[in-house]
C-alpha cells in the first residue's frame, strides 16, 4: 500500500473534519457516506492517509471531543457499518486511515459519569466528603476533590475554554454536595483518573476494537494531559491573577507509562499500528520524550505552526525540533493548519495599517484567544505566504499533515452569527474569544449550488462566505495556477523525487545553505538512489532576492514567484541542486 514499511516517517496525512467535508443526506451536517464519495478526490490529491476527526456518539458540546461511547458512531454521521465501509474504501484507494481518540476526558453523557451522578449525593456534614467519595463510583473513573463543606474551588487551575477547571455537583435536592469534578476543558468534559487500572484497561480495549476493524492508527487528543500532579497544587500565578501555562495538569511524567502500554497494543498487530500525539509541549527535547522507541511514533510540531513570518525564528524552530527528535530517532511532524487554529491565509495576513511584529503570527493561536479578529487584513499577502510555506513544509524531512481546505487556500470565516456558533471557547467567554468555528466551515466543492457543493439541499450548519466561490474545487480544477493545482503537483513530486522521500527506505537529512540572504530560508535535501538533490528557498523578507545558485525549477509557489534567479517576497521555489 505504501512505499516503506514505516510509512508514517514521511507520509502526507489529510485531516477530514466530518461535520464539514461532505453531506450525503442533505441535513446540513457532513457525514461518513459523504466522505466516501470524496475518496477519488483524496486519491488524486496524492495523500498517503486520512485522519478522521471524532466520529463517536456525543452530545456535541465540543464538536465530538466530548465522547459518550468510544465504540460506535454518532448517528448523524452514520453507522458502524458506514465507517467500516469507509475504512475499506480508503484501503482500496491505496491510502491508510487514522481516527481520533480522546483519552483525557469523557462526555458527561458517558455511562461512567452518569453512574456517578446517580450515586446518592447526601450532604451530611457528619460524614467527611472524602469518605463518601471513596464509597462511590467517582473514585473509580473520574477525578474529584472533596472540600468537606468548603465552598471555593479546590485550586486556581484555569480551564482551556475559560473559567475554573472545577465544577461542583448539586445533590438531588439542588444543594451543594461538596463534590467537585475536574474538567480541563468544558464542564461537559470530566477528566478521567489515569491512575485507575480499570480506566487503562478500558482504553486498551477501545484501541483493539478499532484496530480489529482495520484502522491503521490513532491521533491522540491532548496527549500531554491525562496525568495530574499529586495533591493538585496551585499553578504559579502571574501578576494579573491568571495561572501560567506551566501548570500541574500538563506534561506530567506519569503519563508516559500509559503510552508504553498503548505502544504494546499497537505492536500486537501486523503491520504494527501507529500513533500521532497532539502534545503542546515545550521545549522540543521534552516533547521528543513522547516519541521514545517504546512510546508514540510521531507528534505534531506545534512550535512550527506557531512560528512567526520571520526567517530567523522559523529556522531556529526547524533546527531545534529536528535535533530533539533525532535523539529519539523519530521523524518530525510538520503542520500549518488544523481544526483548532485560524486558517494560515488569515494567520499570515498582515493587519492593514499596522506594523508587523516578528514575535508572533498574526492570528488566533489559542482557541480563539483575544486577538483583533475584527481588524482588516491583507489577505492577498496572507494567501501568498500560505502557498509558499505550504510548499516549503512539504520539502522538510518527516511527516506533514494537511487540514481539509488548506489545499484550496481557504481563509478564516469571521462572519458567523452568534446563534450559529458552537465552539465552547466562544460560548464560555460570552464572545470574548471568537473561537474556532471559522476554520470549521464546510468546504466549497463547486461555485454553483447554495451550499457550494457541500450537499444538494443548501443546508449548512455554518454559513459559507460568497468569497469562497472563487476557491471552489470545480474552479481550481481547471486553473493551472490555483492552490489546488500547486498542492497536487507538490504531493505527486514529493512521492517521485528520491530527495524528498519518494521510493526510498530512509529519510534524507536537511542541509542549510550558508549564504547570507536576508529573510530567506534555503536548504537542500540530498539526492538518493541516483536522483537529483532538491533545494528549497522561501523568501520571508520584504524584498526580492537574487539567489546565488542555479538549478532547474522543479516547482514554484506561483507563476511569478521565481524568474531569472530572483525570488520574490512571500514566495518559495524548489530547484535541482
Amino acid at each position: 500500500m505504501q512505499r516503506t514499511a514505516d510509512w508514517w516517517r514521511e507520509a502526507i496525512v489529510y485531516q477530514v473534519y466530518p461535520r464539514s467535508y461532505a453531506d450525503a443526506n442533505g441535513d446540513g451536517i457532513g457525514d461518513i457516506p459523504g466522505i466516501r464519495t470524496r475518496i477519488p478526490y483524496l486519491k488524486e490529491l496524492g495523500v498517503d492517509a486520512i485522519w478522521l476527526s471524532p466520529h463517536y456518539p456525543s452530545p456535541m458540546l465540543d464538536a465530538g471531543y466530548d465522547v459518550a461511547d468510544y465504540r460506535n458512531v454518532w448517528p448523524t454521521f452514520g453507522t458502524l457499518d458506514d465507517i467500516e465501509n469507509l475504512i475499506t474504501d480508503v484501503h482500496a484507494a491505496g491510502m491508510r486511515m487514522l481516527i481520533d481518540i480522546v483519552p483525557n476526558h469523557t462526555s458527561w453523557d458517558h455511562p461512567w459519569f452518569r453512574e456517578a451522578l446517580a450515586y446518592p449525593l447526601d450532604n451530611d456534614s457528619s460524614v467527611p466528603a472524602k469518605t463518601r467519595f471513596a464509597e462511590g463510583p467517582w473514585a473509580k473513573y473520574h477525578l474529584l476533590r472533596g472540600q468537606d463543606g468548603g465552598k471555593s474551588v479546590p485550586n486556581n487551575w484555569d480551564s482551556v475554554f475559560g473559567g475554573p477547571t472545577w465544577h461542583e455537583v448539586m445533590d438531588h435536592e439542588g444543594n451543594p454536595s461538596g463534590w467537585w469534578y475536574l474538567h480541563i476543558f468544558d464542564k461537559s468534559q470530566p477528566d478521567l483518573d489515569w491512575d485507575n487500572n480499570e480506566v487503562r484497561a478500558e482504553f486498551r480495549g477501545h484501541l483493539r476494537f478499532w484496530f480489529d476493524r482495520g484502522i491503521d492508527g490513532f491521533r491522540i487528543d491532548v496527549a500531554h494531559g491525562l496525568a495530574k500532579a499529586d495533591g493538585y497544587p496551585d499553578c504559579p500565578v502571574l501578576e494579573e491573577g491568571h495561572a501560567t501555562a506551566q501548570n500541574p495538569y500538563w506534561d506530567q511524567d506519569g503519563l508516559h507509562d500509559v503510552w508504553r502500554e498503548w505502544r504494546g497494543v499497537a505492536d500486537e498487530y501486523e503491520p504494527a499500528r501507529v500513533f500521532v500525539a497532539e502534545a503542546w509541549v515545550q521545549p522540543a527535547e521534552r516533547n521528543a520524550r513522547y516519541l521514545r522507541a517504546d512510546e508514540l511514533h510521531t507528534g505534531f510540531n506545534f512550535p512550527y505552526l506557531r512560528a512567526p513570518w520571520n526567517a530567523t525564528k522559523m529556522r531556529e524552530i526547524i533546527d531545534f525540533t529536528l535535533a530533539a527528535n533525532k535523539l529519539e530517532d523519530a521523524p518530525t511532524t510538520w503542520v500549518l493548519e488544523n481544526h483548532d487554529v485560524w486558517r494560515a491565509a488569515t494567520r499570515y495576513a498582515p493587519i492593514v495599517g499596522r506594523t508587523e511584529k516578528t514575535s508572533t503570527v498574526s492570528g488566533d493561536m489559542d482557541l480563539g484567544g483575544e486577538f483583533d479578529w475584527k481588524a482588516e487584513r491583507d489577505l492577498e499577502t496572507g494567501s501568498a505566504r500560505a502557498r509558499s510555506n505550504f510548499l516549503s513544509m512539504l520539502a522538510l524531512p518527516g511527516t506533514a499533515y494537511i487540514y481539509q481546505g488548506q489545499e484550496l487556500g481557504l481563509d478564516e470565516v469571521f462572519e458567523i452569527p452568534s446563534d450559529m456558533r458552537q465552539d465552547p471557547a466562544f460560548i464560555t467567554t460570552n464572545g470574548v474569544r471568537v473561537g474556532r468555528d471559522g476554520c470549521r466551515v464546510p468546504i466549497p466543492w463547486n461555485n454553483e449550488s447554495d451550499s457550494l457543493g457541500f450537499n444538494s439541499t443548501g443546508a449548512s450548519w455554518l454559513p459559507q462566505p460568497d468569497s469562497w466561490k472563487k476557491l471552489a474545487v470545480s474552479v481550481q480544477d481547471v486553473d493551472e495556477n490555483s492552490m489546488l493545482t500547486l498542492a497536487r503537483n507538490a504531493l505527486h513530486l514529493r512521492k517521485t523525487l528520491a530527495a524528498l522521500g519518494g521510493i526510498t527506505q530512509d529519510v534524507a537529512p536537511l542541509i542549510w545553505d550558508n549564504d547570507s540572504l536576508d529573510g530567506v530560508l534555503s536548504f537542500v535535501r540530498p539526492g538518493r538512489l541516483g536522483g537529483s538533490a532538491i533545494r528549497c528557498a522561501l523568501n520571508l523578507g520584504a524584498h526580492a532576492v537574487t539567489l546565488p545558485y542555479g538549478g532547474d525549477v522543479v516547482l514554484a509557489s506561483d507563476a511569478l514567484a521565481f524568474s531569472d534567479g530572483i525570488l520574490n517576497p512571500n514566495s518559495s521555489v524548489w530547484l535541482t541542486a
